[in-house]
This record gives C-alpha cells, structure tokens and sequence, in this order.
C-alpha cells in the first residue's frame, strides 16, 4: 500500500490517561479529527486520510483502551468519557475543528458536538446513531432488571485473556477472514498498528474490557437532545446493508438543526472501508458545502 510521508504519534493527557494520537502535520491548515470505531484504532483511517491531508491539519485519536492509549482500568469505556477525551484532543491541536467518526466513535463525536458545539464546525457521522440500551427494557426504563442483566455480562469479562496468535502473519489471516473483501496489503496494514507484540506471540492492542461498556451511559432518548444542541451541518452516512443496520436511526436528519443522510450502497458496518473512493467523495462535497 503506498501512501504519503508517515505521521507523527503524539501524547496527551485526558481524566488521568495517556491518550495517543496522530498528527499529519499542516498545523496552519484547519483542524480535522478522526476517530475510530470500537475495537479499531488511528491508523485505520490512513488510507481517507490521504485525501485530505493536503488541506487539513489532520489527527486521528487513539481512543482509551485501544491503539497506544492507557487502559481505563478500574473505569468503564462510557461515552461520555469518551467524549471529554475528543474535546481535550480538539483544545490540544486547534478549536474550532471539523470531526468524522465511525461507529462508536460517531457515537461519541456526536455526544462530544452536542456538549460543546462551539468546538466544532462540521460533523461527519459514519453509523454513529445506534445505542446501547436493550430494546426488551425500553419500555420498563433504567432498573434492577436492566442492572442485574448488566452485572451478569460484566462479570464474564473479568476473567477473560487476550488470544495469542503466534505471528502477525496470523493475525493478518484473522482480519482477512473477518473482512473477506478487503485488500491484503490493506488488512496488513491494519494488523500492524491493532496488534502488539507479546511473549509467544501478539494481540490485540484493544483491551478486552471495552466490550464491558454499560447499556446504562446514555437513554436512547436522551441521544436526540445531544444531537439538537450541535449549531454545525451534520452529515450522517450509513450503510446498505449489514448487522449494524437495524440498530441505526436512519430517520435522524430531522433531529439536528442541520443534517443530512446519505446511504451508500453497496456498504456493510465499515463503510470507509467497504467504499473508501465513495466515503472520501462524500466528505469532500460535504466539506466543500461548508
């Protein structure tokens, strides 16, 4: 895979951790922050941020537990908390910033505008307008039921340890039949920076403990008043197809003072990777409208 001059790692500090990220450099440029999904990590974004590296002052954040960012340990991976940690990355490299996210790092991007929107001035959402909340306790609200549901899935990870795959090679191997249709130089690259190198062998760099997130953090209800409190345009990109389809709020346009939704198609849960050419076109036009 070839792309351009390599980035620099820097460090910053956030609710007593040490946070990663990356900077492409062009400090005179305007910000633009990107931030991963669950389980991923900056350099995932290396490809789309190609791009735009030209015009922007790009970073990638490394969200806590995954990537070279502490583990939170003793804490959760909640929203938001997460969201205070893009704030401080944004007050760090330059406010006000223009921001893009995948998933769980949509989520929390959008938390993070609605909380302080005049830290932000443009917002691109890839499949972020989903919730933890369990649709079987919409009804009965936050409870011993809800609670006592949650315990029990925690309680699983604390005894979990990480899988040991012998070489990166395997690794690589993994990923490839995670995402089938992926280029291999491609999944390579996203072996090298989401593993790290341990005695017998490498794991993931993600801790285990961020699928133990609690259903708990933010009301599927409450998620609208954050949106409606962002003063910048919205784009929302979602997918064709995919598991996380249903969980989306397709409908969620309407819900901020200034937003969009574009559906590509063919696309699964990834879609800047599924349709890196298509995603990148998008951002562009939105940018450019801005």
């Amino acid at each position: 895979m070839s792309l351009g001059a390599p980035p620099v790692q820097k460090f910053f500090e956030s609710q007593r951790l040490r946070i990663s990220y990356w900077d492409w450099g062009n400090e005179d440029k305007p910000t633009f922050v990107f931030v991963h999904g669950g389980y991923d990590h900056a350099r995932s974004w290396d490809r789309i941020v190609e791009a735009f590296r030209d015009d922007y002052h790009v970073v990638a954040i490394d969200l806590r537990g995954h990537g070279d960012s502490d583990a939170a340990i003793g804490s959760q991976y909640a929203i938001p908390d997460l969201a205070i940690d893009v704030v401080r990355l944004v007050e760090e490299v330059g406010a006000p910033a223009k921001i893009v996210g995948h998933s769980f790092g949509a989520s929390t991007t959008l938390i993070a505008a609605g909380t302080f929107p005049e830290l932000f001035d443009g917002v691109i959402a890839i499949e972020g307008t989903h919730s933890l909340n369990p649709p079987e306790f919409m009804d009965e609200g936050m409870g011993p039921n809800w609670l006592r549901m949650y315990a029990d899935r925690v309680r699983e990870y604390e005894d979990m340890t990480p899988t040991v795959y012998p070489t990166l090679e395997e690794v690589t191997h993994r990923l490839a039949r995670q995402n089938p249709h992926q280029r291999h130089e491609w999944v390579e690259h996203l072996a090298q920076y989401g593993a790290k190198k341990v005695e017998g062998g490498y794991i993931w760099k993600w801790d285990l403990w961020v699928r133990g997130r609690t259903s708990m953090e933010l009301r599927r209800e409450e998620l609208e008043r954050f949106w409606a409190n962002i003063d910048c345009p919205v784009l929302l990109l979602f997918a064709s197809s995919g598991t996380g389809r249903a969980a989306q709020r397709l409908d969620a346009a309407p819900l901020f003072k200034d937003a969009r939704s574009i559906v590509v198609d063919p696309a699964t849960h990834t879609v800047q990777h599924d349709q890196p050419e298509r995603t990148i076109a998008e951002m562009k036009s939105f940018l450019a409208s801005l």
